[in-house]
Formats: structure tokens, sequence, C-alpha cells
């Protein structure tokens, strides 16, 4: 790409995701972090938000057995709550966030963390299409029936615009939906109350009328038939736990500190969730809803019933579903939020190709947004939209990475019995979590496996196949990489000491000569790759190359971007590094530099950092090696970035020659 093209792609990115932030900068930490209270909004609503839809299909699948949505709206609030205390032991074990993945992978095994990753990340897919879909039949519930059809190109350009959005970074996308998120709680808060307080001179009545269809249901299907199908209901309802996860997941973008604040968002949304979710259940119960037509959704119906003799009755149904799908789009924020994150450590770990760590200049993971996005316009045209086929994926997952989260903390608390003297309580709080999760997720695979289970599984399966290959071959580089390093560390070879007869050791340092041959070498910490480099350098231009000059540009991905002292430390390593170089070619007599920078983008560092060298040594080759496979394939150009063909390609634009020195990599 021309210098010009360059130049327009990058007016034409700054336009749409803004211009570049500094990631070196100690306040950014502070301008991208989220308070309690917007973490609530931007992760906590993903829960709240599922009153829009898990609720009213939980409903649906009573039934006759309406009257059984009492123990639906116990059940609801109690796992909540249950959960929610969990997931706030999670949050003071694992301060650095990570939730089910990381919970999985430290105290279980990393290969279960990567079950539990694989399904976080189908989860938040879902999160995305599930809140879109139903968000459209809010709005498709105020037009015209014939209007329906429309709703699958409307939510596709949702995405996009998400998408967008997304790109841009966090707080900004967080902060305009603030108003939004308060009137949703405003308005279902309301038609809550309002149902439960003009009903109240009828609640002895209902009270007994429930009992009655209660005894009448269980001689009708028995105590496993009724069982069933509060089970075959509540499984439905399960993305309503979804924000949970979220938080815990999400530590790393909350305001220090970090662990008090994740647990007041936990508050603040365990709180209102247990609130609008059991108390939508109620407010169908009292005002008796039954079948829902096409094309409308349960609460729309709850609404109109609420405000049928109200004055403006029909402005606050508008105002109340308007509502519900801009709270649905914060919940799909989460996904774009916590998707990406998941992938991003999944990356650091070797689970997934690197470039879903590397962060944009807007220090977003830009990468994992796509593919999060592309994923869900891909889910929403094989659905068609229909929520409630996406649910039953969506639960399936769900309760897979709770059950595992679950699993581990059990583990953990028997493990420091004779430590903490907390113990049993905790792993009876996890222990009663893990046997309602472990319950509901065996329950809807058998019960939904026919209705769309199996696409979720097999879908959850292939990405854990692909990301235990991924490990495989990042696994076999790292070893042979280790090896090269072994041998280049462990037994230098004797480097001429620039045409002397002294010893190696006994070489003069030389003073830099702006007109000498220079060769600028680029580097990535100190080891077997930068050697053999530095080796092939000497090798094969004997005696040419007076001045040395190391450059090493520090990447920062999602492994090292956690605050500012992560930063320095980074710093801090890569100025060692390339001093470990400088004085090794001094030791035989060359003169040596080091230089180096911070960003995310390796490759318009280098540009900087070698464009400023060659201004003082105009005489300047560059130097980079770059691995090769004997057989290069599709999965090993997505696995590796080939970073240094695209560095030779741009500074040839400014007239530096580049050459690329091969390093083999072959068992």
């Amino acid at each position: 790409m021309d210098p010009e093209r360059r130049t327009f792609v990058k007016q034409v990115k700054r336009l749409f995701v803004g211009k570049a932030r500094k990631a070196t900068e100690p306040e950014v930490f502070h301008k991208i972090s989220l308070v309690a209270f917007l973490a609530w909004i931007g992760l906590g609503a993903d829960g709240i938000s599922s009153s829009c839809y898990g609720p009213p299909e939980a409903f649906k699948a009573l039934g006759s057995h309406s009257h059984l949505a009492i123990l639906l709206a116990l059940m609801t609030a109690l796992t909540v709550f249950i959960i929610s205390v969990s997931y706030m032991q999670i949050i003071e074990q694992f301060p650095t966030g990570g939730g089910g993945y990381l919970v999985a992978s430290k105290l279980l095994s990393p290969t279960i963390g990567a079950i539990s990753g694989c399904a976080l990340v189908v989860d938040y897919v879902l999160t995305i299409i599930t809140s879109i879909a139903s968000g459209a039949d809010a709005v498709f519930s105020l037009l015209r029936p014939e209007w329906y059809h429309y709703k699958l190109p409307v939510a596709t350009a949702v995405v996009m615009v998400m998408i967008v959005l997304n790109l841009r970074g966090v707080k900004e996308s967080v902060l305009p939906i603030v108003p939004v998120f308060l009137l949703f709680l405003a308005t279902h808060a309301i038609a809550i109350v309002a149902g439960l307080v003009t009903h109240f001179g009828n609640l002895p009545t209902l009270a007994h009328e429930t009992a009655a269809d209660f005894h009448s249901s269980l001689s009708q299907l028995g105590a496993w038939g009724m069982g069933l199908l509060l089970l075959h209901a509540y499984s439905l309802g399960g993305g309503t736990y979804t924000g949970i996860e979220a938080v815990s997941n999400g530590l790393p973008i909350l305001r220090e500190p970090r662990v008090q604040t994740g647990k007041r968002t936990m508050i603040y949304m365990a709180a209102s969730l247990a609130f609008i979710a059991g108390g939508l259940f109620i407010a169908y119960l009292v005002y008796g809803m039954g079948q829902v037509p096409e094309g409308r959704t349960l609460n729309a119906l709850l609404f109109e019933k609420l405000t049928s003799t109200w004055p403006g009755g029909k402005a606050f149904v508008l105002v109340a579903l308007v509502s519900e799908a801009l709270i649905l789009l914060v919940a799909a924020q989460t996904g774009f939020l916590d998707g990406p994150r998941v992938l991003s450590n999944m990356a650091v770990d070797g689970w997934m190709p690197s470039r879903f760590a590397l962060l944009s200049d807007r220090l977003v993971t830009q990468n994992g947004i796509l593919l999060m996005g592309a994923g869900s316009m891909v889910l929403l045209w094989v659905s068609q939209g229909r929520v409630e086929f996406l649910l039953v994926l969506y639960s399936i997952n769900v309760f897979l990475t709770f059950s595992l989260s679950q699993l581990g903390m059990v583990k953990h608390w028997f493990e420091v019995r004779a430590t903490d003297p907390r113990w049993l309580r905790n792993l009876l709080i996890n222990g009663i979590g893990l046997l309602l999760t472990g319950t509901i997720l065996i329950a809807t695979i058998c019960l939904k496996f026919k209705e769309g289970g199996w696409m979720t599984l097999v879908i959850t399966t292939s990405l854990v196949v692909v990301t235990m290959l991924i490990k495989r071959h990042y696994n076999n580089v790292r070893k042979l990489l280790q090896r090269l390093d072994a041998l280049l560390t462990e037994n230098l070879p004797t480097m001429p000491s620039n045409g002397r007869s002294t010893g190696a050791h006994e070489a003069p340092i030389l003073t830099a000569s702006s007109g000498e041959k220079t060769a600028i070498v680029l580097v990535k910490g100190f080891g077997g790759l930068g050697l053999h480099t530095t080796f092939g350098i000497l090798r094969t231009f004997r005696g040419h190359f007076k001045n040395f000059v190391f450059i090493e540009a520090g990447l920062i991905d999602a492994g090292q971007f956690k605050g500012v002292a992560e930063i320095d430390h980074l710093q801090k390593t890569i100025e060692n590094d390339l001093e470990r170089y400088v004085q090794l070619m001094h030791s035989h007599g060359f003169y040596a530099e080091g230089l180096s920078s911070l960003g995310t983008e390796v490759v318009d560092e280098v540009e900087k950092l070698a464009v400023q060298v060659t201004e003082h040594f105009p005489n300047s080759v560059v130097f980079t090696g770059q691995l090769v496979f004997p057989q290069e394939t599709i999965f090993t150009r997505i696995l590796h970035n080939y970073t240094a063909f695209a560095i030779q390609k741009r500074l040839y634009y400014h007239g530096i020659p580049v050459f690329v020195l091969p390093i083999r990599v072959e068992a």
C-alpha cells in the first residue's frame, strides 16, 4: 500500500473509530475504566435485559399451568443470589478477572479451561444476537404485522453499527446509554409495582386459586411430570444469569480498587435482576397472560393490558418497549466487551491465534470485536432471528460455564480446608450452585437436544477441537524456539572481533561513526531469534558493518494492558534485553546501541524507530528474522503474523533496504 493510500485509509478509520490513544499515558487507564455504576450498566445489563425474553419464554413454556409462575419467580430470584454470591467469591480469588475461563484453567486444568472459554465465546456471540433479535421483536411489536419481514435486515444493520461503535472503545459505548438503562428500570418497576398494587385486594383469592391449580397439575402430571415442566420452563431463562459471569470476566476494565468495584457491581446487578425477572413472572400471573400472537411479545401485551385504563397508556407502552429495544443493545454490548476479552485471554495462553490478543490504536481487541460481530451475523441468519431457538443454544453454554466454574471453586475450597476457616460455608455455597447449574445443564441438553441443543454442542465442540490444534501447534513451535535459545545462549559462538587479532573479550569498544555501514537489527527479547539474526549478519557480511543498532518495539497486547505497572514492567524488560545485546557486541569490539518504543502496532513503531536511526546513520541496512516452516499453510498464516514482510514493505517506501533472514522451524 503506497503512502498516499495508507494516509487515506487512516483518515477513513479515524472518521469511524476515532483517533488513536496512547497506551503509555497513565491517565488512559482511568479514562477507559468503569466505576461500579457504569459497570452495572455496561456489564450487568446483560442479565437485566433478559427479562425481555427469558421470563416471557419461560412463562409461555408453562402452557395451561401458569400458576407455577410463582415457583419460577422464586427459583429465578434464588438462583440469581446463589450464583452472585458464588461469583463474589470468585472475584476475591481472581482479582485480575478472567471469569469462567480463568477459574476453570487455574482450579481444574488448562484443557477444561479451554472448554469453558470456548463455551463463553459462543455464549457471548449468542448474547449479541439474542439481544438484538429480541430487541427487534420489541420494536416490531409496535409496528404493523406486515412489516415484520424487515426484522432480519434491520437486525443485521444493528450488528454492523455495534461493531463500529465498539471499535471506538469501551467508555464511549457505555455513557450514552445510561439514560436508556434507567428508563428501562423505571418503566418495568412501575409495571411490576402497579400490577401488584392493583391486584393487592385479590391476592388471597389468587393464592387460593394457585394452590388449587397446583394440586390439579400435580394430579394431572404427577410429581415427575410437574418437575420436568418446571425444569423445562426454568432452563429457557438461562440467559437471565449471563450478566453475573460478565461482571467477573470484566474486572480488568473496572475502576480501582477492582475487587470492591466488582462486588458493588454484583450487588447492584443481583438486586435489580431478581426484582425485574421475578416481578415479571408475578405480573404475568396476576394479569392472566395467555397466548401471544405472532409478531408480538408477552411484555408488549402485559404493558397494553396494564395501561388500558391509564391516561397516556399508549405513550407508556411506547416508551417501555423502546427502552426494552435499547437496553437489549446494552446487553449486546456486553457480548462485544467480554467476548473479545475471553478470546484475548485464550490467545495469551496459546489457545487462540495470537492476533486476538493484539490491541488496535484505540486500545481495543479489534480482531475479537470483528469475529464476534461476524459470528453474530451468521447465527442471526441461520436462526432467522427466532428468539425461542436461540435461547436453547444460549442456555446450554451458559450453564456449562457456570457448572465448570462452580466445580472449580468446590475443588478449591476442599483443598484449602486445612487453612481457611470459612471453607465449609464457601464450599456449601458453591456446592449448591454446582448442583443447581449442573442439573439444569443436563436437563436442557436432554429436553432440547432435538430442538437445537445438538447445534450448540456441535458448534462448541468444533471450537474446542480447533483450540486444541492451535495449542499443539504453538507448543511445538515454542519447543523448537526453546531449543534454539538453548543452543545460542548457552554456547555463544565466537564472533569476529571486527578484524582485530585480539581475543573477543579484549577487543576495544569502537566509537560511533555516522558514515560507517550500520546494521539495524530488529529483535524481540534476548534469545535465539535475535541472536540467530545477529550471527547471520556477522557470518554473511563479515567485516562489512561497523555499527550495530538494536531495535525492539514492545507490543502492548491484552496481556500487558492492565495498568501502569504492567506497562512499566514491559518497558524495563525491553531495556534490559537491549542492554544485553549492546554489551555482547561491545565485548567483541563493535559499536552498539539500543532503541525501543511501546505501542499496539509493531510495524508502525518499527517504522518510526528505523527512520530515526537512518537519519543519524544514513548508510544503514535493516535486518530481521522470520520463522520459515517446511510447509506453509493457511493454518500457519493465521497463527503467525509474518510481521517481518510487512516491515520490509513499509520501509521500502522510505528507501531503507531491508534483509529478511530465514530461520527454519522444523522438528
